[in-house]
């Protein structure tokens, strides 16, 4: 089995894959069922909310470099992935038409050099925007049947990065415990280990640019069933689409969407799996993933969010 690593490098490249049918929820839990947490979250109305830099974006991912202090939000609802950095563009906007109602402000994000500081590669690359959780409330185990959603804008597609593939991601930070063999000389023994592991949403598009394809499209990418290969899901329409997860006391993930920015109901179920054969053990945060091309000169599609929460049940 890849393991989620391997599986996030994959995320670079584009899947046509034929369509499934879907089945039904098991133990189904709708994200947003339950009580919103007030200590996280963020509905971006205040006009003075901005993001915090703090220097050159992070890539331990690549180079092992940090480049402390991070980046975060002035309201500390976000903040700078160690791992990947930050997005070059994180400014609230006003909130798009047909948003949510009286929304007056959300956050456009967009990147530009995605990968390692000044070292264009010529590849697709991320950036991450990570939502302070587990440092307010701590990781919340999935005895308490956590769920969380956003509502997600997507610009015409003449406004899209003109390139084949992953564009952007909405995703969740789970934890589960694996074992693993540790073998020294003459002596076998096995080890127990908490593991992360990453499952969401990946928003993929297929260019009129590329000659496998004669029109635009854009299309919904969950990450994943028992091996964490992508699912495929509905084919997306620019505008306003409301994304949602939950996680049931199994350990089992429910991935939702629903174009609009209308509540998530039971009739908006997608798919439900064990991602990567891991049964989740807590939910620490979600999280945002911004794609595209890094060669110092090409912007990533610009998308809006508003209003990402995070509830549960108990």
């Amino acid at each position: 089995m890849m393991s989620p690593h391997q599986m996030l490098l994959r995320a670079c490249c584009f899947v046509v894959a034929v369509p499934i049918f879907f089945v039904n929820a098991h133990a189904q839990l709708v994200p947003g069922t339950g009580t919103r947490l007030a200590k996280v979250g963020d509905n971006f109305e205040d006009p003075d909310w901005k993001w915090i830099p703090n220097g050159e974006k992070a890539s331990r991912e690549q180079d092992e470099q940090v480049r402390s202090p991070t980046g975060f939000s002035a309201n500390r609802h976000w903040f700078e992935s160690p791992k990947r950095g930050m997005p070059d563009f994180i400014q609230r906007v006003e909130t798009p038409a047909e948003g949510l109602p009286d929304s007056r402000g959300a956050l456009k994000i967009q990147t530009l050099n995605s990968g390692i500081p000044g070292r264009p590669t010529g590849k697709m690359e991320q950036d991450d925007l990570i939502m302070s959780c587990a440092s307010k409330v701590g990781a919340i185990s999935v005895s308490r049947n956590p769920s969380c959603t956003t509502r997600i804008w997507l610009p015409p597609f003449d406004q899209w990065e003109k390139r084949s593939g992953t564009h952007f991601g909405y995703r969740v930070d789970l934890k589960t415990t694996i074992t693993e063999k540790k073998k020294t000389f003459l002596i076998s023994r096995t080890e127990r280990k908490q593991e992360d592991y990453w499952p969401g949403f990946f928003i993929e598009f297929h260019s009129k640019s590329d000659p496998k394809f004669k029109e635009d499209e854009a299309k919904l990418l969950i990450r994943g069933n028992q091996l964490g290969h992508e699912v495929p899901g509905p084919k997306l329409t620019p505008g306003w689409w409301t994304l949602g997860m939950s996680m049931t006391s199994d350990g089992r993930v429910h991935f939702y969407a629903s174009p609009g920015v209308n509540d998530l109901t039971a009739a908006d179920h997608l798919y439900s799996a064990f991602p990567y054969s891991y049964q989740a053990e807590y939910f620490a945060t979600h999280f945002y993933n911004s794609c595209n091309l890094y060669d110092g000169r090409t912007w990533s599609t610009p998308f809006i969010i508003d209003d990402p929460a995070i509830f549960v049940l108990r």
